[in-house]
């Protein structure tokens, strides 16, 4: 290589080397306030989570000292004056509906039957928390669903794919047995030994229904 050429590829490295540190002056900016986002955007994701665990542990903590209090309607006051909002309220209000409903019948059942059918039907709830109380409210001892109210109900809840579909077909087989359609009954406990989607519990409980009805052993195909 001739010093004409080195001179020329001297020249040429130090024009590419003006031009990246031009480069670098003129745009570098964009690159240190991507990097200050990117760690800002951390930290603000570390106190959000932080935030997020406080209050979980303090709503934990609200219903720790709820369930303490002495008798049900003292519970069922307690977890009412907790504050939340969306699904912990929801959740809240099942629980002291459980409460009340423990309890004889009286204003306070009745507003927990009401409790229960505002949370069933509020479309800013998960649809697990409305599901639940739907079915808590149609299970409600008593008969203070009417009991065409009850069958629609629970036979929506036992649809495949629903979270409760094993206890509302279980409750289902139950009121059939009630109403005198064993067959029925007996059928619904034999779709109940067999789904996979039950806890072993309850499929064990409706074996024991089969045996009890007659039906023997062998679970129906879904």
């Amino acid at each position: 290589m001739s010093n004409t050429d080195s001179f020329i590829d001297e020249v040429t490295e130090e024009v590419r080397r003006d031009r990246l540190f031009g480069y670098f002056r003129r745009y570098g900016w964009i690159g240190v306030v991507g990097v200050v986002a990117l760690v800002g955007g951390a930290a603000y994701y570390e106190w959000q989570a932080h935030q997020a665990r406080q209050k979980a542990e303090r709503f934990g903590d609200a219903v720790m000292a709820a369930l303490d209090a002495g008798d049900a309607p003292a519970r069922a006051e307690a977890l009412a004056a907790i504050p939340a909002t969306g699904d912990d309220a929801a959740l809240l209000r099942l629980m002291a509906a459980g409460e009340a409903l423990a309890g004889p019948e009286g204003a306070a059942r009745d507003k927990a039957l009401a409790d229960l059918a505002a949370v069933a039907a509020d479309g800013t709830v998960s649809p697990l928390w409305r599901d639940l109380a739907a079915l808590r409210r149609l299970s409600a001892p008593g008969g203070v669903v009417p009991a065409a109210e009850r069958a629609a109900g629970l036979a929506a809840l036992a649809e495949q794919g629903r979270p409760f579909r094993p206890l509302a077909l279980e409750q289902i087989a139950l009121d059939k047995l009630a109403g005198g359609d064993k067959a029925g009954a007996l059928a619904d406990f034999r779709v109940l030994a067999s789904d996979p989607q039950a806890p072993s519990a309850l499929r064990a409980r409706a074996g024991q229904m089969i045996v009890v009805l007659g039906g023997g052993t062998e679970p129906a195909q879904n």
